[in-house]
């Protein structure tokens, strides 16, 4: 606290605005540290009072707004700590740990990587949440800093990922045992009487799923209470991280953002949905989908839902089709339900719980038009669906917004989109195929024509509109590594429509079953998808669409063609087989059986049956059930230009 205050120094004159806010707040924290003093000198009270209070007559927040009420996340001191500090690249980090509060009588201590533009002044902050089994992270931080920002990146399951302090799972568990004499010993996130820790829980448990019932000594009230629940925890974490930002010299407490990926998703919806500091939120694969739980107070207090209704600040979605955490049709009650605040969604197809770098970079072009103001978003494109015309087939008319160059206008749509959030859909929520559908323009729209399958099934559509950026961006993506990206995107908002419509729009069954898998000719990359960067790799989810489903009996065959001689890895699911390449001008034509796959434990492939994902990759690890064992290499370097292939197909057991 004297740090703070020695910094500010209480030089009002010649100071701009932000650092006249940052030498307040801190004068208002000093005064709360003496108020404190005074109150245990008089005996009135004790700076070690508990945190929460006591529930009113043993009953638990029944609302959102009830379980928030009686919490101010600026009342307490910090009792901030710097565990390790260094400067890279004109950026200064600092490993810290600051308070949460004290619960039971026992005080928690969030840990995070801080940091900030060296010498930089009233600059907005970042509040960046990990999600399960994820790290704080200094990529993120330096990234953002590089760009202009102050971030902390909080670790509430106690693991950080940096350069000169790495605080792996196995150190978690050194610091719980308070193994102190151990050399890899590290002071870490310590939440003291509770447990908000994940992959692993402390005490072995799963503390997320729902509301406990207070028989756990880990737990804060002795009846089933909403504030059992760690997402409980980990939000008042996350405000309390916004506090530190805001007692920082160089942050400009009136600009601060927040941002989370997965369960660090949700903890930004639940962060933004309680705290009125927050004036930007970008919540990645989280945050609109916990809806479902069979617990009514689980649902109405911590859910998503109660958050993204109280949320008041401008909030993007970044949200991959196949997401098995935060469903894609979750999107449309989500946009409604925060009313009238700016939102945008931006929803990469075929991918699940990743992205690809035109996509990621939307949280940060976020923040620059929110925080920074030096960014304008274009408008969510405006969709129009018409099902009822002489071809029997519907065509989907978008129309972006043309305030900057439109690079170009995908349309995405699937009938494998049933979901009502339950455990049973995931499968189809991750394997989902999606149709893309080129688009012509015509005036200010741009138009795509949907031929389906079925008319006994739903038709889900989106569009994608690219944008071209004037400056290239980079950033650390969802998993932290670094990404550069030329153009951004913003889509649509999903339109679902149901079967009885189709039908009674006299939409025609226009595609049938096929053995012709791929032909690789035209626009046939937009059904096919990388995570890779700097390397080539295809993967799809067609085989999991009952029109390329695979006749009883059939062999796959694919034609391939390689300049030098290489090893083709061609993967299904958790199966694979290497293709010999002799290299040259040549297409080599494969037949294969089910059998000709293998796992990492050799064992063959019994069926086509059930098939979801089919992949061309130059190399892939194929990890083993027993999680002891290093995973089994397929392939190796690839040397030469990528292959070109030719009629991905299924060979009926008849044309044998």
């Amino acid at each position: 606290q004297d740090d703070i205050l020695r910094e500010s120094s209480y030089r009002w004159k010649g100071t701009d605005i932000a650092m006249q806010k940052a030498q307040f707040r801190a004068m208002t924290f000093g005064m709360r540290l003496l108020l404190s003093f005074l109150i245990t000198a008089l005996g009135v009270g004790h700076l070690d009072a508990e945190t929460l209070k006591p529930l009113k007559d043993g009953k638990p927040p029944q609302t959102h707004a009830e379980l928030w009420a009686d919490w101010d996340p600026q009342a307490e001191p910090l009792d901030t700590e710097v565990l390790h500090e260094w400067e890279q690249d004109d950026v200064v980090l600092r490993v810290i740990r600051f308070r949460v509060g004290i619960f039971k009588g026992k005080k928690a201590m969030l840990a995070g990587v801080y940091g900030f533009p060296k010498g930089a002044k009233g600059i907005p902050g970042l509040v960046n949440i990990h999600g399960g089994g994820q790290y704080a992270d200094s990529n993120a931080v330096l990234t953002n800093a590089k760009r202009g920002y102050a971030t902390v990146s909080i670790a509430w399951a106690g693991r950080i990922s940096s350069p000169h302090y790495r605080v792996g799972p196995n150190e978690v568990k050194l610091f719980w045992d308070g193994k102190t004499e151990d050399p890899k010993y590290k002071v870490t996130t310590d939440w003291g009487a509770l447990d908000a820790y994940h992959a692993p829980s402390k005490n072995g448990k799963d503390a997320f799923v729902s509301v406990r019932d207070g028989s756990e000594d880990w737990t804060f009230d002795s009846v089933p209470s909403p504030r059992n629940i760690s997402w409980f925890l980990c939000t008042m974490g996350a405000r309390r991280a916004l506090t530190f930002l805001e007692q920082q010299p160089e942050v400009d407490g009136d600009r601060l953002g927040v941002y989370g990926h997965s369960m660090g998703g949700k903890l930004t919806v639940q962060t933004a949905g309680s705290d009125s500091r927050v004036k930007a939120a970008a919540p990645s694969c989280g945050g609109i989908s916990d809806r479902y739980n069979e617990n009514p107070l689980h649902r109405e207090v911590i859910g998503d839902s109660p958050a993204l209704k109280n949320i008041k600040c401008p909030t993007i979605f970044l949200k991959p089709s196949n997401d098995f955490h935060s469903h894609i049709n979750n999107i449309i009650d989500a946009t409604q339900e925060l009313g009238d605040v700016d939102w945008r969604v931006t929803s990469s197809p075929h991918i699940n719980h990743q992205d690809l770098p035109e996509y990621e970079v939307a949280t940060q072009l976020w923040f620059d038009q929110y925080l920074k103001k030096s960014f304008q978003w274009p408008t969510t494109p405006e969709v129009n669906l018409l099902l009822k015309n002489d071809s029997g087939v519907p065509v989907f008319r978008v129309k972006p917004d043309q305030t900057m160059p439109v690079q170009s206008v995908d349309i995405f749509y699937t009938q494998q989109g049933f979901d009502d959030g339950s455990k049973k859909h995931m499968e189809n929520r991750k394997s989902r195929f999606w149709h893309f559908s080129g688009t012509q323009k015509q005036g200010d729209e741009w138009v795509g024509v949907l031929p389906v399958s079925s008319t006994e099934l739903p038709l889900w559509v989106y569009a994608n509109v690219t944008y071209p950026l004037e400056n290239e961006v980079s950033g650390a993506g969802y998993y932290y590594g670094d990404y550069t990206t030329k153009t951004f995107n913003v889509s649509s908002l999903l339109k679902v429509v149901p079967a009885d419509e189709l039908k009674a729009a006299a939409v025609k069954e226009i595609l049938q079953p096929t053995p012709l898998i791929e032909s690789f000719e035209g626009d046939w990359k937009k059904h096919w998808f990388s995570l890779k960067k700097g390397q080539w790799e295809y993967k799809t989810h067609k085989v999991y669409h009952p029109i390329w489903k695979a006749p009883g009996g059939a062999r796959l065959s694919i034609q391939v063609q390689s300049e030098a001689p290489n090893k083709l890895v061609l993967g299904i699911d958790s199966f694979a087989t290497e293709l010999e390449l002799n290299g040259g001008a040549e297409f080599q034509t494969f037949v294969l059986s089910p059998a000709d796959f293998t796992d990492a434990e050799s064992e063959a492939m019994k069926s086509w049956e059930g098939i979801k994902e089919l992949r061309l990759v130059g190399a892939e690890h194929q990890r083993s059930k027993d999680k002891t064992k290093k995973p089994l290499l397929r392939g190796g370097t690839w040397k030469g230009p990528e292959p070109a292939f030719r009629n991905l197909m299924w060979i009926p057991k008849s044309a044998d």
